[in-house]
């Protein structure tokens, strides 16, 4: 009997510690899916979403090459809080001060893009964009500017707070702006602080001009409209648009990789239907639908005013190469959605301006300020374009004796 004893107290230990080693195990296995759950609960809780919007305008000159304007040809209807070239300090182009965007030629205007940021809690962020070949010409909030070794810009904000439900306590003031759309949207509050103190907006906003190419040509050949793709990419989406005296046409055509040609739009559709068919192709290419419709709220009297032009979005890769931007944590979803807007040189257009030159014994500036009152920003380009193409010595002198008098005298 004593001989079995030995034998079974070690069997009797042998299974304790067996049990106690399982117990071990299932507690260390609780407690390694309780540690999972809480990462997973973290990384959800660190949801960052970045959503972008902007506009590439440009003039198609002759054989639909981009020509040089002055993307600023007259007073800028931004807010006065909005940081300019003019004044670093932190007036904007209202301050009175000179206009430095007003003299600045370029191939490109970059209008209005803004950065959107949505999160489950509030967060700190550091966000920096690039211009490649170009400059950046307003911002707000406040922010530093990067001037590159190459004729390019950048604009870094440091810092932000993301405040999801945050106050949206933002400036404003009583003069119309293309400015406050953009606000229309859920986006999180952002809160920059900087020397001047707290800044609040529901966005980034920046402005440039740029001596880039867009990555597609357009020009009008014998009452057609030829759209040629000159980038790697695909051209995702593609609206030809014309508003005649008020009559409204437009075609769409989706995503093509070389070149188009399509008829100028007939007459007899509404902006109604337009902006509904441009609302579901930028919520298609990633924003949200509010954002969608702040854009299109941004620019509806600009982008349908009387005339002939293309509208495309600009193929991601593209956007990504001309505007780097940077964000740090690094977002678990960046959609930007650049459209590219060209205006097309009509000859109905050239034939008001052939007319308006026509009576050589009316003052230069008569005849200009009436060029301008009837084609705006465009007319400096318009003009140009028909110096290019007249050989009369002496029509080409009164050309660019108007085409003087635009510059220095903006509407």
């Amino acid at each position: 009997m004593n001989r079995t004893r030995p034998a079974t107290y070690v069997t009797v230990l042998v299974l304790l510690v067996a049990m106690t080693l399982a117990a071990v195990v299932v507690e260390a296995g609780a407690l390694q899916r309780a540690t999972s759950k809480k990462q997973i609960a973290k990384r959800a809780s660190n949801r960052l979403v970045v959503h972008e919007w902007g506009t590439f305008t440009s003039i198609a000159g002759k054989n639909g090459v981009s020509i040089e304007w002055r993307p600023l040809n007259g007073v800028s209807d931004l807010p006065s809080f909005v940081y300019d070239l003019s004044a670093l300090s932190g007036a904007g182009l209202r301050s009175g001060q000179r206009c430095i965007k007003c003299n600045l030629e370029a191939l490109v205007r970059m209008e209005t893009p803004v950065i959107y940021f949505y999160a489950d809690r509030k967060m700190s962020v550091s966000v920096s964009v690039f211009l490649s070949s170009g400059k950046i010409t307003e911002w707000y909030p406040k922010a530093r500017l990067i001037n590159g070794s190459t004729p390019s810009d950048g604009i870094d904000w440091g810092r932000i707070t993301v405040l999801p439900g945050g106050e949206q306590n933002f400036p404003v003031e009583t003069k119309p702006s293309h400015y406050y759309p953009a606000r229309e949207t859920d986006a999180a509050t952002l809160r920059v602080c900087n020397v001047k103190g707290e800044e609040r907006e529901k966005f980034l906003f920046y402005r440039g001009i740029g001596t880039f190419d867009q990555p597609l040509v357009v020009k009008l050949d014998d009452g057609r409209v030829v759209a040629k793709n000159t980038s790697s990419e695909s051209i995702p989406q593609f609206i030809l648009f014309e508003n005649r005296g008020g009559n409204i046409g437009y075609q769409i055509r989706n995503s093509f990789d070389r070149e188009i040609v399509l008829d100028r739009p007939e007459a007899g559709q509404t902006l109604e239907s337009l902006e509904r068919d441009l609302g579901a192709m930028l919520v298609a290419q990633g924003l949200y639908e509010k954002e969608a419709l702040a854009m299109i709220k941004t620019w509806r009297d600009s982008w349908f005013e009387e005339g002939l032009r293309a509208f495309y979005i600009v193929p991601r890769k593209v956007t990504d190469s001309i505007l780097p931007l940077t964000i740090e944590p690094q977002p678990s979803e960046v959609s930007r959605v650049l459209v590219g807007r060209i205006e097309i040189i009509t000859p109905e257009m050239e034939k008001e301006i052939e007319s308006s030159l026509a009576d050589s014994s009316r003052a230069v500036n008569d005849v200009a300020e009436e060029i301008m009152r009837t084609h705006g920003r465009f007319a400096e380009p318009v003009l140009k374009d028909a110096l290019e193409k007249t050989s009369d010595p002496e029509l080409r002198i009164r050309i660019q004796q108007i085409i003087n008098y635009a510059g220095s005298n903006p509407q």
